[in-house]
């Protein structure tokens, strides 16, 4: 490394109009400033919420940073992470002359899946241990995205989860985007006869979606007295996703930082995705960088009271735009500028469509 050579770490978020959200994305940056104080750590967000990320990229330059390692504040590689953040991070690169180079999602990593089996801990021994884990479910509800190879990670986790703790069976739904849906999942797994569900969403922050998905659980759990459904708390800051992020920025330095590329729709002809392969890398959130940012609707812990609101600022945006780009997140939609093909299974019963019927 060159001595005039000055390093600084870059989180790169995909933003929610969730204060809380916000805030534990923040918190994330801070802590991963206390593992690296020999570097500046700065972040932000493609979208919703602010700082955007050319906002932590000027700080910093502010700080004389002329080498930017920038990794995706984001669970698995899908378009955010492929697309939207890469162009951005690409155009400031060109604009600035400064070197930029990017990381790997957090991904399928044994810290990982020992923070999700921590979290998945805490939620069997706050439930009734009289039940045997043979008799008991677990339901991994992951985000959900057009891209089956970061939702098939999802369907990962889930496996390595039921086998390390021994669970009688388990499932993986999606809040949104592709299916089974939570609800339609759930009624689904209620049907088994497990006298326990465990329902832990795998994600890294609240949100909206979150709230969602808790919310479906309690729909599901009033007609089904005879199952004691259980929340599992999502991953948040904890200790070994911190460690999973340092260590994503030291690949970066070392080489090891190529994401698993082999069944990437826009490299591969992945069944039902072939009209993909090949798409230009670019970002479309432009125009909604740091739009909706600061949710003041909940003063404390946001019990997703303020859906409707953010539903409906949603379709108001659908509507502007003249496509289907309802954050959940698709972006399947037919802009020519925009080159994402529609989502092949987007009238699936239980998917998307299914997704706006429970919404009202």
């Amino acid at each position: 490394m060159s001595s005039q050579e000055k390093l600084g770490v870059m989180v790169c978020g995909h933003g929610s109009r969730n204060r809380l959200a916000v805030e534990e994305f923040a918190r994330i940056a801070e802590r991963l400033r206390d593992l690296m104080p020999d570097h500046p750590v700065e972040y932000g967000y493609l979208e919703f919420a602010n700082p955007i990320i050319k906002d932590g990229l000027d700080k910093l330059r502010e700080q004389d940073v002329n080498r930017i390692l920038a990794v995706p504040g984001m669970l698995f590689a899908a378009g955010h992470a492929k697309n939207d953040i890469p162009s951005v991070l690409n155009t400031y690169a060109a604009e600035h002359g400064i070197t930029i180079d990017y990381g790997k999602d957090l991904g399928i990593d044994p810290k990982m899946l020992k923070a999700a089996g921590e979290r998945v801990q805490q939620a069997l021994d706050a439930s009734d241990e009289s039940i045997p884990l043979e008799e008991t479910m677990l339901v991994v509800a992951g985000r959900g995205a057009s891209d089956p190879d970061a939702n098939s990670n999802v369907s990962k986790v889930t496996r390595l989860l039921w086998e390390g703790f021994g669970f009688g069976w388990a499932e993986t739904v999606y809040s949104g985007v592709t299916f089974p849906l939570v609800e339609p999942g759930l009624r689904q797994a209620a049907k088994l006869g497990f006298r326990k569900i465990i329902v832990f969403p795998y994600f890294l922050f609240t949100g909206v979606l979150v709230n969602r998905i808790y919310q479906h659980m309690e729909l599901v759990s009033r007609d089904h007295p005879e199952i004691q459904f259980v929340k599992a708390p999502y991953l948040n800051d904890h200790p070994m996703v911190i460690e999973t992020f340092k260590e994503r920025v030291g690949q970066i330095l070392t080489g090891d930082n190529t994401m698993n590329c082999g069944m990437c729709k826009y490299r591969a002809q992945v069944l039902g995705f072939e009209a993909d392969v090949g798409l230009p890398q670019e970002s479309h959130h432009h125009h909604v960088e740091g739009v909706g940012s600061g949710c003041t609707l909940c003063d404390g812990e946001c019990t997703g009271a303020c859906q409707v609101e953010i539903l409906k600022a949603q379709d108001a945006h659908d509507h502007h735009h003249g496509h289907d780009h309802h954050h959940d997140h698709s972006h399947d939609h037919g802009h020519h500028h925009h080159h994402h093909p529609p989502y092949p299974h987007a009238d699936h019963p239980l998917g998307p469509k299914t997704l706006r019927k429970l919404q009202g």
